[in-house]
């Protein structure tokens, strides 16, 4: 017993020690070795200095592409120093690992967490320092720690996402999925989600006057086509070739957009797509929904693949229709992959491996090759290209595995029930296990 007592101590302690060299080493790149991997640290710390200083806040006194909950993890770091950049960025890795710690804690008591936190750490390391010098990387372990609560705790999963998404909107999207599965989700998923807001909502009127607290959603309206989105990649591959394509530096978004013949078309076009597209993969999600019918009391295995699956699906999407495709993006991946991983769910290795080489690649693309790419070079170009359709790739593979997995889940439910009653022939009704290796 105290052999396996210390094995299993020596197991968990090389994975903090990795888990953490990792944000170590993420932290080392962006501060010291690429600065522009950690750019937009700098814009949040001008806009705290601006309200520190000057009482000048985002949302309360004027427009933000952020929502008024991105304030607080960006004051939280000025302790770090509002005149030093350094400081600044320090403070902010510190809370961005400290945030991923509380959820890998939350990660291990799950049947194979030891499983989800190994591939978190490779994806980590894989994606590199954009992984953590963006606000998208205080919303991952939010969005992990709704995913593992969502069956359990789907109230506590709700308000985890809306707190999400007033930070960064990306995780508000998962809420669909959980509203899908949850037993009772007018009561347990929207009306959290709705008090939350109003709570939001309502400390805004009363702090600043109102008028911006949407500003985040018509802020960015008129901007262009982004070069690394996926819908760019046709007009990115031609720019490499034609002067009719251009580059160009988007100085106040700080980032890179093509312009030139047939991108503001593409630009409305794109726009038109991602809405048609997110009602469509949420049809998706409630058509798989009503295929499992009410018995997700006796199918956990079923529930927990359509939250996590569909969970993946909406972010998949997102990502592949947006007009804008900042690497940052990517880290949105793995929550629904680290959760599928923790709870033992079958059929994700391949989903995993993938997502995996979505991170090594988005890398290399951002921010090692990002100057010849905004250069207009071909073979970085290319990689990005390859990024791209990988990305379609597994947009098209996760829906498949929305639309078959019905029938696996009903495979795994036969097999656990031998008199495929839905009960164990005692009258219980039978679980199908949350720990079947994935």
């Amino acid at each position: 017993m105290r052999e396996a007592i210390r094995e299993h101590t020596a197991r968990r302690g090389l994975l903090w020690a990795s888990f953490l060299a990792v944000h170590a080493w993420n932290a080392l790149v962006g501060i010291a070795m690429l600065a522009r991997a950690f750019g937009d640290l700098e814009l949040y710390r001008y806009w705290m200095w601006l309200g520190v200083d000057h009482g000048w806040w985002p949302v309360l006194d004027t427009t933000s592409v952020y929502p008024a909950g991105a304030v607080l993890p960006q004051l939280v770091a000025a302790v770090g120093g509002l005149q030093s950049g350094v400081g600044y960025a320090v403070a902010w890795c510190l809370m961005v690992t400290a945030l991923d710690a509380a959820a890998l804690l939350v990660l291990l008591r799950r049947p194979h967490g030891m499983a989800g936190a190994w591939w978190w750490t490779a994806f980590l390391l894989l994606l590199g320092p954009v992984g953590m010098g963006r606000l998208d990387a205080v919303v991952v372990p939010i969005m992990l720690a709704a995913l593992l609560w969502a069956l359990d705790r789907p109230a506590v999963a709700a308000v985890l996402l809306t707190a999400g998404a007033w930070i960064k909107v990306a995780p508000g999207a998962l809420l669909w999925p959980l509203f899908a599965v949850a037993r009772r989700p007018w009561r347990e998923v929207l009306a959290p989600a709705v008090g939350l807001s109003a709570l939001v909502v309502g400390t805004v009127m009363v702090v600043g006057d109102g008028r911006h607290i949407l500003s985040f959603l018509t802020d960015q309206g008129g901007r262009g086509m982004q070069l690394e989105a996926v819908g760019a990649t046709p007009w990115l591959l031609a720019s490499v070739a034609t002067p009719a394509i251009t580059r160009v530096d988007n100085r106040a978004l700080n980032d890179w957009e093509l312009h030139g013949w047939g991108t503001q078309a593409a630009t409305v076009a794109l726009g038109g797509l991602f809405a048609v597209g997110m009602v469509l993969v949420a049809g998706l999600v409630w058509w798989r929904r009503e295929r499992r019918g009410d018995c997700w009391s006796s199918d956990r295995a079923g529930a927990a693949e359509l939250v996590v699956r569909g969970a993946l699906l909406v972010t998949v999407a997102m990502i592949v229709l947006d007009k804008v495709g900042s690497p940052q993006y990517m880290t949105w991946l793995a929550p629904p992959v680290v959760a599928a991983l923790g709870l033992g769910l079958p059929g994700w290795r391949r989903t995993a491996r993938w997502v995996l080489v979505v991170a090594g690649v988005t890398q290399a693309v951002f921010p090692w090759l990002y100057p010849g790419i905004t250069a207009g070079l071909g073979i970085p170009a290319t990689v990005l290209a390859a990024r791209n359709v990988i990305l379609v790739v597994l947009l098209a593979w996760t829906a498949r595995a929305i639309v078959t997995g019905a029938a696996v889940a009903d495979h795994v439910h036969r097999r656990t029930d031998p008199s495929s009653s839905g009960t164990d022939g005692h009258g219980a009704p039978v679980r199908a296990p949350l720990t079947k290796r994935a």
